[in-house]
């Protein structure tokens, strides 16, 4: 397996070029937050599971990594497609390095339960973007029948995975793929209540049906599953991210460019299409893509009575706290004023005393309400990302401000973007990755 993602990686930097309008055809790159527990999810397999469309970035890597070190056979068949081969896996205690680059090494958890009756997972890494609480995976792993211990790990055990009914407390993505995938080969039937609906715990859903297990409820908050002895091998493309497509309509609103992103679930975006055209980002919708038109003039479209708005977040289907980012930095370029409220996230706001020092006009109120008013007139400035949507809002800074900018720490955004100077540069963006100084 090529693990190049994997080592250490040379600091690196984007030095971008801003004012120029992007324009031309980018397809959608595969779903991070779904690649990963499906990835995961081939533990379960009792044949080899070869998965499609899969994006090529730092957090995919970590967990192919993951899953060598712990016995499983794992070949790249081309730039996205791999194939895994999870029956010589036996190793149930993952290794502390690799665990600490993602948060989703959690997620093999409950493969690993499931498989083996235990595991041993160190703490998880991930986005310092607040506190991001274990304690519903626990509480739904104890539920199912697993004792843990923690003692600098989180040492789990389990005579028997026992379905059971399971209340999340909160409606955690994480929480929710990881009983679903402990629920999958436990015996008699599991109800998931207050479960996470977003479209990656859908598409791992459909993954596990596709592989045997029984699943009803999917797209909703209550979730049924029926225990099966064992899943079979086969194959799976995973669903375009949806995330990424808003991204880039972003990118392209504030340019003022003409793009077309191709490869897209259109039902994926209507949470999210609202909260856009809010900032006067208008789009064409066709079967599979989104067009972004040209030469928008953005105008944020107040309340009735001519009140201020907001862009608030909250769980599927709500506008995802992952593009709160992207959306607070295509409101500097909008007429008027807008609130935007991250409320899952404490810390996700902190980079925008980045955009402030850009020119952009931002009051921060507290860790979760941020005050946009546009439009503003942005500068090139050097920078460095905190987090991975964090680097695409500071891209979409760059991208539209004068002069030059320069982003360190782009790994950050590797973790979440496949190859995004190559892909902005096909769209006449003025990017390139630097050595960092």
């Amino acid at each position: 397996m090529s693990t190049t993602l994997v080592a250490d990686a040379v600091m690196e930097s984007f030095v971008i070029e801003g004012g120029i309008p992007l324009s031309g055809r980018v397809s959608a790159a595969g779903n991070k937050n779904g690649a990963l527990p499906i990835l995961a999810a081939t533990l379960l397999a009792g044949e080899p599971v070869t998965l499609r469309n899969v994006p090529r970035i730092r957090d995919v890597e970590t967990m192919v990594a993951l899953l060598a070190d712990i016995g499983a056979d794992v070949e790249w068949l081309g730039t996205n497609d791999i194939r895994i081969d999870a029956a010589n896996a036996q190793k149930v205690e993952l290794d502390a390095e690799l665990c600490s680059r993602i948060r989703a090494s959690f997620l093999l958890a409950g493969p690993l339960l499931a498989r083996f009756g235990r595991a041993s997972v160190p703490p998880p890494g991930g986005d310092v973007i607040g506190r991001r609480r274990l304690d519903p995976h626990i509480h739904a792993l104890a539920e199912l029948g697993v004792e843990i211990e923690v003692n600098g790990r989180f040492d789990m055990r389990t005579d028997g995975l026992q379905g059971r009914r399971i209340f999340l407390d909160e409606a955690s993505v994480m929480a929710t793929e990881n009983a679903v995938m402990a629920a999958s080969l436990a015996s008699g039937e599991t109800v998931i209540g207050n479960a996470a609906c977003e479209p990656h715990v859908q598409d791992l859903c459909r993954f596990l049906c596709s592989l045997g297990a029984e699943i009803e409820g999917i797209g909703s908050n209550v979730l049924r599953l029926r225990g099966v002895q064992a899943l079979a091998g086969g194959e799976w493309r995973i669903a375009p991210e949806h995330i990424e497509v808003a991204s880039f309509i972003g990118l392209a609103a504030v340019t003022g460019g003409d793009v077309t992103v191709e490869n897209v679930v259109i039902d994926d975006l209507l949470p999210i299409l609202p909260a856009f055209a809010r900032l006067g980002v208008r789009v064409e919708l066709l079967e599979s893509s989104v067009r972004v038109p040209p030469g928008q003039e953005l105008q944020i479209e107040n309340d009735v009575g001519d009140q201020i708005p907001k862009i608030e977040d909250g769980p599927w289907p709500a506008f995802p706290a992952d593009l709160t980012s992207i959306a607070l930095a295509v409101a500097t370029q909008a007429t008027g004023t807008i609130l935007i409220f991250e409320k899952m996230f404490e810390n996700r706001l902190f980079f925008v005393d980045k955009l402030v020092s850009m020119g952009a006009r931002i009051i921060l109120c507290d860790p979760h309400r941020a005050v946009v008013t546009g439009p503003a007139r942005l500068y090139g400035q050097r920078m460095a990302s905190p987090d991975i949507r964090a680097g695409m809002a500071m891209l979409i800074a760059g991208l539209c401000a004068e002069g030059v900018s320069t982003i360190g720490n782009v790994g950050e955004i590797d973790r979440g973007y496949e190859r995004i100077d190559e892909r902005l540069r096909a769209l006449g963006a003025r990017i390139e990755r630097v050595e960092a100084r």
